[in-house]
């Protein structure tokens, strides 16, 4: 199936699939490969208080609102890179936060980047620590996925999973704390975990 067809649904819809998928990253020429197993989903305008996207389209979200496949990478804390796959159609807001992964090509090059790791089970295991595995910052913004040869490329999985679990999302506070639109594999170490918001 073409990957962006299964790539342009809802964000809550899509983010169950991605559970399972690869993210395989060529980013300063060393390859990392991490299966992903833990998600989050944004919503779009005026749907989700909890995304980026929420009010209007910025400079800072303007990915969001692309075709689905693209990579939307943000700038967080003053200090951290995080990665979103951008689902349903364009000029919708909708994307899905990649939350943690398990490093399973490339563990040599991600242990190097990621130095404060006191175990493999760590190297990808929240948002900032996955991009920091793989390589990628902000340069990698806008960067489509789905092609084949692109230094950051995603490949959903043969079989989709089913024993997952679904909680609300980390750190959201305010209307959307409460939406259940985290989604994780159980029994997986890598899972980050879960976090409510502190004021």
């Amino acid at each position: 199936m073409d990957p962006r067809r299964s790539l342009s649904g809802h964000a809550a819809d899509v983010a169950p699939r991605l559970l399972g998928a690869t993210l395989a990253s060529r980013v300063g020429g060393d390859r990392v490969v991490l299966r992903i197993t833990e998600v989050e989903a944004y919503g779009g305008v005026a749907e989700d208080p909890g995304s980026h996207a929420y009010r209007r389209m910025t400079p800072r979200n303007a990915t969001m609102f692309g075709r689905a496949g693209l990579a939307y990478v943000y700038f967080t804390y003053g200090m951290h890179w995080c990665l979103c796959v951008v689902t349903g159609p364009a000029d919708e807001a909708s994307a899905v936060l990649v939350r943690a992964g398990e490093v399973v090509s490339g563990v040599a090059a991600a242990r190097a980047r990621r130095q404060s790791a006191t175990s493999d089970r760590d190297l990808a295991r929240g948002p900032a620590r996955l991009t920091s595995a793989l390589g990628v910052t902000g340069a990698q913004d806008g960067i489509d996925l789905t092609r084949p040869r692109a230094e950051l490329r995603l490949a959903l999985p043969t079989d989709p999973a089913r024993d997952y679990a679904v909680s609300a999302r980390t750190g959201v506070s305010g209307a959307g704390a409460s939406t259940p639109w985290r989604f994780y594999l159980r029994g997986e170490p890598t899972v980050s975990p879960y976090r409510p918001a502190v004021r």
